[in-house]
């Protein structure tokens, strides 16, 4: 039976993040009105918001769920978290998800949570555990594409966007599942070359 990751080399990473949302949440309504991706702001050149959009929430639910879908990625792959790696592939898939958003979600106006950064991740670390012979690895790589492609068929989940008080950005979880991918490509070959 797997143990859980629980060296703070593992762990730190994720706290960090957890605790940037929660402060960010506690803040409300000033960071979501200075932190949210906007994309008025952004073309206003508030290009900070590319990053931060991906820590502030809409409500209590939405940073619950986010924050349990942290731990449970931590749980399913932490051992790949050592805090500046964790932090970089975090940094990395927030950009790669608002620049997607950007740049082909043209309708999309406003956007915040974790949950596009953190499909990039849970990629990431699928792919990490294949490189590393865990057919687990697999398993979890196959579910998030089929996740991903259900809901760019079928939509958000109406019960969801209840929930969170917003509708679900469905493109933000396909384009950080792509970034997840490309970072995982380039920090591979980049590891390859060495």
């Amino acid at each position: 039976m797997m143990s859980l990751p629980v060296s703070p080399k593992y762990s730190v990473g994720p706290l960090i993040l957890a605790l940037c949302a929660i402060v960010a949440f506690f803040l409300e309504p000033l960071s979501g009105e200075w932190l949210a991706y906007d994309r008025f702001a952004i073309q206003g050149l508030e290009t900070w918001r590319l990053l931060s959009g991906n820590i502030v929430h809409t409500n209590g639910y939405h940073l619950l769920l986010n924050l349990s879908g942290l731990t449970l990625l931590w749980a399913l792959h932490g051992e790949h978290y050592r805090i500046g790696r964790f932090l970089k592939v975090f940094v990395w898939c927030s950009l790669g998800t608002s620049a997607g958003l950007y740049l082909f979600s043209e309708d999309l106006i406003w956007y915040a949570g974790l949950s596009g950064a953190l499909h990039g991740i849970f990629v990431w670390g699928a792919l990490m555990d294949i490189m590393n012979k865990m057919r687990s690895g697999w398993i979890l790589l196959g579910g998030v594409a089929l996740k991903v492609v259900y809901e760019q068929i079928s939509g958000s989940s109406a019960q969801v966007a209840a929930l969170i008080d917003a509708k679900v950005a469905i493109d933000s979880h396909l384009f950080g599942a792509v970034s997840g991918l490309i970072i995982f490509t380039l920090m591979w070959l980049t590891a390859k070359k060495r």
